[in-house]
């Protein structure tokens, strides 16, 4: 089986019904269940308190404000960083409001040791605030605690169709490369490279068949962080270090703004000498999982969403926004007449 058919096979398992272990094979996963159990005893824990980004951004700034919901895992919530202005939401928040010049208020709903499952709990709580749009990072303790790939795109694929329904735009940044975690043993290693790609591509594929827009998160562990573990990994080299969370913060910040209309003139469309166009999901999808910062996005092909592979999508790779300085997070904006979150 082709990878594209394995990763629409995935995303249609979780969409009908069925445990999913037909794409990646039983002795396959098995393999991964025991990777899983030396992946969590080399990686240990690390102590401490993960910051709270929740609060204001770009106070000083004009209105109409920005709402912003952080959903996910640890990646989102920025653990193992010591101070709120290194983690994920404070670099989002504050270069949404540079890039925007708009006041900006983000909800982190993110839970460390979260899983797919752990979505709707989150969104649950997001959606009385009325985001404008959110973002979810999601994917990576999915494969460490052994949960069936179909089980995790349907809990993903269910979160951001109830965002969609409640008119709040949604970017996911999908599963990263796993492949780079040095703790874990070859060939473990290859395989948790080879599983992380695939739930990737499915998740995209969910993701935006629900309406959603999607972000390949490769960098978060992939090539570049494996160029420069030192820098870009934490103390407990699972983790990003501050600078990996910036790295991973910056592929997210174009596709944010794009989706809430803002993005520049030069990216509203594909531009071909850049790798960028116009492909059936599945192809795009398994392209999208092994190039970090690829963006995915429905789209219509002579008034038509669908072709013969499939629905149409728009793939991107957005310049990234010049970096800027992360704010401390305000506990409320201090400009008079400022919305505040419901």
């Amino acid at each position: 089986m082709g990878k594209a058919a394995a990763a629409r096979k995935l995303a249609s398992a979780a969409t009908y019904g069925g445990a999913g272990l037909s794409v990646l094979g039983a002795t396959f996963y098995g393999m991964l269940r025991a990777e899983a159990k030396v992946a969590r005893k080399a990686i240990g824990r690390l102590e401490g308190r993960v910051p709270d980004a929740t609060g204001w951004y770009g106070r000083g700034r004009p209105g109409p404000a920005i709402k912003i919901a952080l959903l996910g895992d640890s990646s989102a919530a920025g653990y193992g960083v010591p101070t709120v202005e290194e983690t994920p939401g404070a670099l989002l928040g504050s270069a949404v409001a540079d890039a925007a010049d708009r006041r900006v208020h983000l909800g982190a709903f993110c839970v460390s040791g979260a899983m797919s499952s752990d979505l709707a709990g989150q969104v649950d709580r997001a959606l009385p605030g009325e985001p404008d749009v959110a973002l979810i990072l999601i994917g990576a303790n999915d494969v460490t605690h052994q949960m069936l790939p179909s089980e995790s795109v349907r809990y993903l694929s269910e979160a951001v169709r109830r965002l969609q329904d409640a008119d709040i735009a949604v970017v996911v940044g999908t599963c990263p490369d796993l492949g780079t975690i040095r703790p874990i043993p070859q060939p473990l290693r290859q395989i948790a490279r080879s599983w992380s790609r695939r739930l990737a591509a499915a998740q995209t594929i969910a993701v935006v068949e629900a309406g959603g827009r999607t972000v390949s998160l490769g960098s978060i562990l992939g090539p570049e962080f494996d160029a420069a573990p030192a820098l870009l990994f934490g103390p407990d080299r699972f983790h990003p270090s501050a600078a990996g969370y910036a790295s991973m913060v910056s592929v997210m910040v174009p596709s944010t703004l794009a989706a809430l209309g803002l993005g520049p003139a030069p990216d509203l469309g594909p531009e071909p000498l850049r790798g960028e166009g116009v492909l059936p999901i599945s192809q795009a999808a398994v392209r999208a999982s092994k190039q970090p910062g690829t963006e995915l996005d429905g789209t219509e092909v002579d008034g038509s969403a669908r072709g013969t592979g499939g629905r149409w999508v728009t793939l991107m790779r957005r310049r990234r926004n010049a970096p800027v300085d992360a704010e401390t997070p305000g506990p409320s904006d201090e400009e008079p007449g400022a919305e505040l979150p419901a």
